[in-house]
């Protein structure tokens, strides 16, 4: 991409929808790692050859960017376990596919009071640059953990709209990789898709961009993965969103 080209302006979008974890926040490495302690734990006790949960291979095809819930349910599957599903308001523990999800949030939630999370300062500058444009902006991300993420790093005011976890959730939206939750913010925003933008780190978002016919999909590759994110979605990868500055 020509870096002194400027891809989303006011004349072609509206607004511009992004993700959180990996995009303007540092937690994807966090939430990855207590992926890798949950399951690892609970690995540990199904009385099988212990295969630890790989940081490096399980988690970006398998969790990142799903809901909580399809996260645990895909990973299991990769290794052949079942479990019933159960439900949202189980203990965490290991009975269920829920209760598995609830411990992840548990280690999740305990990170973030003790550390807060680390700021991407470069992609947020971006952000106040397309308010000062005049496009709107929205939050999307999977996460039930959004808004405590968005105000323990003082971003909150930056979204006019929140579609999270908890909002899929109370609408019955599909998670990532289908675009419900993007065509949701477009729809709260009242903008079409053609005039939005989607920004997203994770394969199932750039599929997600790419299946609701959004006008761009970008794909943040802060890991390696920009042929991997171009090849499912992404109409341009940068490596941080501070490239797309003036």
């Amino acid at each position: 991409m020509n870096r002194t080209s400027q891809p989303v302006t006011p004349d072609r979008f509206d607004a511009v929808l992004f993700d959180l974890d990996g995009v303007l926040t540092a937690t994807a490495s966090v939430h990855a790692a207590c992926w890798k302690q949950m399951f690892d734990e609970y690995l540990g006790r199904t009385g099988e050859p212990f295969e630890p949960f790989d940081a490096e291979h399980d988690y970006k095809p398998y969790v990142d960017g799903k809901p909580r819930y399809d996260g645990v349910k895909s990973f299991l599957a990769s290794r052949g376990i079942e479990l019933p599903w159960g439900d949202p308001d189980d203990p965490p523990g290991d009975a269920t596919i829920c209760a598995l999800g609830n411990r992840k949030d548990v280690l999740f939630n305990e990170v973030l009071r003790r550390d807060g999370p680390e700021v991407y300062r470069r992609s947020v500058d971006y952000v106040r640059h397309l308010h000062g444009l005049g496009i709107k902006t929205a939050l999307v991300s999977a996460s039930k953990n959004a808004q405590a993420i968005l105000r323990a790093a003082k971003i909150e005011d930056l979204f006019d709209v929140r579609v999270d976890g908890k909002v899929a959730a109370e609408l019955e939206l599909a998670g990532k990789p289908a675009p419900d939750t993007f065509l949701e913010a477009a729809r709260e925003l009242d903008v079409e898709p053609a005039r939005a933008v989607v920004v997203e780190d994770a394969i199932s978002g750039v599929q997600a961009g790419h299946a609701g016919n959004f006008g761009l999909v970008i794909g943040v590759d802060r890991t390696g993965s920009g042929a991997a994110l171009l090849e499912n979605g992404a109409d341009i990868a940068v490596s941080d969103l501070g490239e797309l500055l003036p």
